[in-house]
């Protein structure tokens, strides 16, 4: 481009999506970026909350305003070939919609760029729009432009995220993929608009290898969103929308049986409460949600409540090269307001790609299999955005830490894989034991059996498989106490789940540092759930230190106070 800057025009610049795209790439200083819409003053007005030094992720791109950036007026229904023409972008990207909606002439803005030799990507989520995309392919390569639909987290991200797995597969069964927006995240009227649409109405899936009509915000799948080594989200419903994974699915597996694309929002009451009036549509007895869409997004808005954490899965089943089944997920949280990022952060990944030259193949088409997972990764790193990918054998069963960890496994210290590496096994060290002093930790430290306290006691722990549980059998100073550890299933599917007498406690296994903390997200007695607020607490974690397993255990709350804490360092027999 010999010094000239890229031109970079994002219809809907100032929107919900356009206006995050404007922020990530605002520290470009070889862009000029138009951010474009209907209303020149609320694009002048971004631009210059833009410029405008911010902390946090809303501030990105914002403390080192490298590009040029200009507010414009466009108008989508207006002479595109005039507009364009004036403001001569190098690409165009659309960020607005929803794209369900924009009718019988639903590509005139990607046909006026072709026209014109313009490349062109948008963010797309209409399953027709993105999948119809490809019926400019031969005009676009005509004119030497590329045209990609669906840059976003379906189907683009989830693609990505399948095509890393695919290779552990010689067949691929089964595929679902889901969104997990955080209950605190002001969710676009465009977005509800969209869903809206096609509540209750009929939903092309695969069901035994044949299309099958599901129903929009009807059928529904409960998945826990746990990335390898980060404390999951909730267990929650996943309601079906309509995405295009659903079309696109069948073209690249030719053997799948079954899909599924859904969306699990918080709380989860007013998600049930949504699909009831899905309900209505189905049996016709309202024609649509959409005239409704204002009023769902204010309900949205008004019961923010939940965790300030959003997610994404993708999640595969079938055959591995060795003929045994395998399941695989590839699972996302962000933390915080960085989730709404990551539907541009495609888009992003084109344009810096475009700004050293690398541009993809001429042509129209869907955008999955567009990026690599790396290149999401690369742009997670800016946020505080984990994923991570596990992988399920049935036949050949991995040690329970390991298949709990996926991933993460990788980065455990050597001295703490050697405890957690499964199978019969001996460890032996030392340990100083705390107890609490309160009736209530007497009495519960007297039923599951903790030992006295006591300084430099000696500790052996003999470990044992039995199915997929493994027994822990503690013995400080010849006063021995049991428990037995097991891969959590339902809700808390991903959880370690330890049983002490009549407690089960749910905990996540969380890689920090050097360390391996236990975090507690559940716990159950004689079966009966109980109230978090009243939960087993304390500082647990397990290190390496001078190349030994040390341990760290604190067990106590609110009711109880203390009840015990023992602290000390094993080492691998053998």
């Amino acid at each position: 481009m010999s010094g000239e800057r890229f031109c970079l025009l994002i219809i809907g610049g100032y929107g919900t999506f356009g206006g995050r795209l404007a922020r990530l790439l605002g520290d470009q200083p070889r862009l000029r970026l138009l951010v474009a819409g209907r209303s020149l003053e609320k694009a002048d007005d971004f631009v210059a909350d833009l410029r405008t030094p911010k902390d946090g992720a809303e501030g990105l791109g914002s403390n080192n305003l490298g590009a040029m950036v200009q507010a414009v007026a466009f108008d989508r229904d207006g002479d595109l070939t005039e507009q364009l023409t004036r403001m001569r972008p190098h690409l165009v990207v659309d960020a607005s919609g929803p794209f369900q909606s924009f009718g019988k002439n639903a590509y005139k803005v990607a046909e006026a760029c072709i026209d014109l030799g313009i490349d062109y990507a948008d963010i797309a989520d209409g399953t027709g729009f993105v999948a119809g995309i490809d019926e400019m392919d031969a005009a676009a390569k005509a004119k030497g432009t590329f045209a990609l639909s669906g840059l976003s987290s379906l189907p683009a991200l989830s693609f990505a995220a399948l095509e890393a797995m695919a290779p552990h597969f010689s067949r691929v069964d089964t595929v679902a993929a889901g969104i997990a927006p955080s209950a605190h995240v002001k969710i676009g009227l465009n977005v509800v608009r969209a869903i809206s649409s096609y509540a209750g109405k009929k939903i092309t899936v695969l069901r035994d290898g044949q299309p099958a009509s599901g129903r929009g915000l009807i059928d529904a799948m409960r998945v826990t969103v746990a990335p390898p080594g980060v404390k999951p989200l909730r267990s929650r419903t996943f309601l079906l929308v309509d995405a295009p994974d659903l079309k696109l699915l069948p073209a690249r597996f030719a053997d799948l049986q079954s899909s599924f694309t859904g969306v699990g929002t918080e709380p989860q009451p007013l998600q049930h409460l949504l699909s009831l009036t899905a309900r209505l549509v189905r049996l016709r007895l309202l024609p649509s949600l959409l005239p409704f869409a204002r009023l769902l997004q204010r309900a949205s808005h008004a019961f923010a409540i939940g965790d300030h954490r959003g997610g994404m899965f993708v999640r595969v089943g079938g055959v591995d090269h060795a003929g045994q089944r395998l399941t695989a997920g590839w699972h996302l949280i962000a933390e915080g307001d960085d989730g709404p990022f990551i539907p541009v952060i495609g888009v992003e990944a084109l344009v810096r790609r475009l700004l050293t030259d690398v541009r993809p193949e001429n042509g129209a088409r869907p955008a999955a299999g567009e990026l690599q997972l790396a290149d999401f990764e690369a742009a997670f790193q800016r946020f505080s955005i984990t994923s991570g990918i596990t992988m399920e054998n049935e036949e050949a069963r991995q040690p329970l830490y390991q298949r709990i960890l996926g991933s993460a496994w990788d980065q455990l210290p050597p001295a703490l894989a050697a405890l957690h590496a499964g199978g019969a096994r001996v460890a032996s060290g030392r340990a100083r034991i705390e107890r609490g002093d309160g009736l209530l930790a007497r009495i519960v430290a007297r039923v599951i059996g903790f030992p006295p306290a006591g300084e430099d006691v000696p500790v052996t722990v003999r470990f044992a498989a039995d199915g997929d549980k493994e027994i822990w059998k503690r013995d400080f100073g010849g006063t021995v106490f049991r428990s037995w550890q097991v891969e959590a299933k339902g809700r808390g599917r991903h959880l370690l789940a330890e049983v002490f007498g009549p407690f089960r406690v749910l905990m996540a296994p969380v890689p920090d540092g050097e360390k391996l903390r236990l975090v507690v997200r559940g716990w159950r007695f004689c079966g009966i759930p109980l109230p978090m607020i009243l939960a087993p607490g304390g500082d647990t974690y397990e290190e390496e230190r001078d190349g030994r397993f040390h341990f760290h255990v604190e067990i106590g709350g609110r009711l109880t106070g203390l009840v015990v804490r023992y602290t000390g360092w094993l080492v691998v027999e053998g």
